[in-house]
């Protein structure tokens, strides 16, 4: 698949390596600050779907690509990057997933005067124990998503 010339691939991965970073710190910001938790719920949902919209669409063009080229598969350093890729498809899906999820779930204090919007944490234990697995899986994606575009540099840049 082409865009203007250029394979989707080289376009559409510039997504996922600017947004998987950026979900992962708000999502970091979300869990270890709960009183931010009014300001930054709705742009921590919004990365998180487009987190995952471009990590699928980078793995999906990247498999097209692959498959319109099969030699590519014998070069080392595009299996490095096609193997982190796979892995990579899955901690963003499920980093996402609880990036959503979270969103939803944990509570924390509201910015409004009037008070509405608080949510009111049912069990502690259950918010802290979400709000860690939720840093964890942040910072899992950030690491993953800098690992596979390093081997993907290096396969097209050589190094």
């Amino acid at each position: 698949m082409e865009i203007a010339g250029l394979p989707a691939h080289a376009l559409v991965i510039h997504a996922a390596v600017v947004l998987t970073p950026l979900a992962g710190l708000v999502a970091i910001v979300y869990a270890a600050v709960p009183r931010w938790r009014w300001a930054v719920r709705w742009p921590l949902l919004g990365l998180a779907v487009l987190t995952a919209l471009s990590i699928f669409g980078a793995w999906l063009t990247g498999g097209s690509y692959l498959d319109a080229n099969p030699s590519l598969e014998q070069i080392p350093a595009v299996s490095t990057h096609a193997e982190r890729a796979d892995v990579m498809l899955w901690v963003g899906l499920v980093f996402a997933a609880l990036a959503a999820a979270s969103a939803f779930v944990l509570g924390g204090p509201t910015g409004l005067a009037s008070g509405r919007g608080a949510r009111d944490v049912r069990s502690v234990a259950v918010d802290r124990g979400l709000a860690a697995v939720l840093a964890v899986a942040a910072v899992a994606a950030i690491v993953l998503v800098v690992l596979t575009g390093d081997a993907g540099a290096r396969a097209v840049w050589g190094g």
